[in-house]
């Protein structure tokens, strides 16, 4: 716990005010940053113990602000399993921004559209997910100060938020998409027949991050939303090559419809 604490006691001296949300970004989502009124920027490096994203389209910086009235802190950047950082690596800002007082968590992240109604740019709220080819973030000895040892993960995207999301859709007259996550580790984008394995098992959407995320707020008792962009589509019989600058340009031209969910959604929280 004692980085933690050194953390979340550097943090509260440069910024004085208790978040109410907490707000991950993923590949391609950074430019969200503008809807929240900013108060104060962290860079990762100058913050004690935290990681440092090494990704195209992530900027490594923590955000405090206002968004819909409410006191924010966001995440402009995240960390990867493919990076080289373990899980717990991982997780660590999720639980520094419990400890700085977060009750909610948003997650967004760019994914790879499994499901073949999908196409590029929709928008998929995350009702489920499988994570069992990434490393879970609660191996090793469990700290009972953040939660249980085996915590229930029997609704790990909280009904009640998924329900508003597609409320604030509706009456903004976007089309949303709802599904199941499937996490692997990266950082190649799969094979044609990882996909038809992911489909078969279930999965709409793949993706590189997320769900340790997820595991981890449930963990410690947060309300979880998370939605996916999809920004290629893995099932197809033309030419099946995807590059990491086609997955930020798709990612750039969804970002006002989750903007719209993530503001109005705080708003109702």
């Amino acid at each position: 716990m004692k980085q933690f604490e050194e953390t979340v006691k550097f943090l509260k001296k440069q910024y004085k005010h208790k978040p109410q949300v907490g707000i991950v970004l993923g590949s391609g989502l950074g430019k969200f940053i503008e809807a929240i009124e900013v108060e104060k920027e962290v860079a990762y490096e100058n913050i004690p113990h935290f990681p440092v994203s090494t990704v195209q389209g992530h900027k490594s910086k923590l955000i405090f602000g206002k968004l819909s009235g409410k006191t924010v802190v966001a995440m402009a950047g995240r960390f990867h399993y493919y990076e080289g950082y373990t899980a717990r690596d991982i997780v660590f800002p999720v639980r520094v921004m419990k400890l700085l007082g977060i009750e909610t968590l948003l997650l967004s992240n760019a994914a790879g559209g499994v499901n073949p109604s999908f196409k590029v740019g929709d928008i998929m709220i995350i009702k489920d997910h499988i994570s069992f080819f990434t490393a879970n973030p609660l191996i090793g000895k469990n700290i009972g100060d953040f939660g249980p040892r085996f915590p229930d993960m029997s609704e790990p995207y909280k009904k009640h938020l998924i329900q508003k999301a597609k409320e604030i859709a509706a009456k903004n007259n976007f089309d949303v998409k709802e599904g199941v996550y499937v996490a692997v580790t990266g950082p190649t984008f799969e094979t044609r027949a990882e996909y038809k394995l992911i489909y078969v098992l279930g999965g709409d959407v793949v993706g590189m991050s997320t769900v340790q995320e997820s595991i981890i707020a449930n963990h410690m008792g947060l309300d979880v939303f998370a939605v996916s962009v999809v920004t290629d589509v893995g099932i197809r019989d033309e030419e099946n090559k995807i590059t990491h600058e086609e997955v930020l340009e798709a990612a750039k031209h969804a970002e006002p419809k989750l903007a719209t969910i993530f503001k109005e959604l705080v708003a109702s929280i």
